[in-house]
């Protein structure tokens, strides 16, 4: 069972919450808006976290969100149809930037890279018929911003969260 999309207490709109620019993290990655992430008080619109909110992250358990920068720019983006990277993965169609590394571990990732798992670019898992590629488009971006690197628990996929590589987790693509 999914549990249910949480929202803040008081309304439907996002909380107001600092936005700093996107500086030190590429511009073209980072999760688009309406993308549901994973936190302690459940899942959650990523237009509706806010620094010190708490987020599951694959490598550590939890991480505690710093800053997140916002911006709309014209980006390559990837779509990414529901189950079409295993059972449920994603739970629902995914609009991803191309250059947003995806961390695969399954069949995938021996077939592509020899590896147990890989962080890819989500442009290299295109195939024209379940990810495809949407072109440029006009796509706001939150980027998340933690102490460190993790991968975040994001729109079904396990996905990166900064532009730093992750310990122990080296780009494939």
């Amino acid at each position: 069972m999914k549990p249910n999309t949480v929202g803040r207490a008081g309304g439907g709109s996002p909380l107001p919450h600092p936005v700093y620019p996107a500086t030190s993290m590429p511009p073209e990655t980072g999760f688009v808006t309406g993308t549901i992430v994973l936190t302690m008080d459940g899942e959650m619109p990523v237009e509706f976290l806010s620094p010190g909110d708490r987020v599951i992250t694959r490598d550590s358990g939890m991480a505690r969100l710093q800053t997140i920068a916002r911006s709309t720019r014209r980006i390559r983006v990837v779509s990414i149809a529901a189950g079409s990277l295993g059972d449920t993965r994603p739970d629902q169609d995914l609009i991803l930037p191309a250059a947003q590394q995806v961390l695969i571990r399954d069949w995938r990732a021996k077939a592509m890279f020899n590896a147990r798992q890989a962080l890819v670019r989500a442009e290299a898992l295109i195939d024209g018929e379940f990810i495809r590629d949407l072109g440029e488009q006009d796509i706001t971006l939150h980027q998340l911003r933690f102490a460190g690197s993790h991968i975040v628990y994001a729109g079904g996929l396990e996905l990166a969260a900064a532009s730093d590589h992750t310990a122990g987790l080296r780009p494939a693509a």
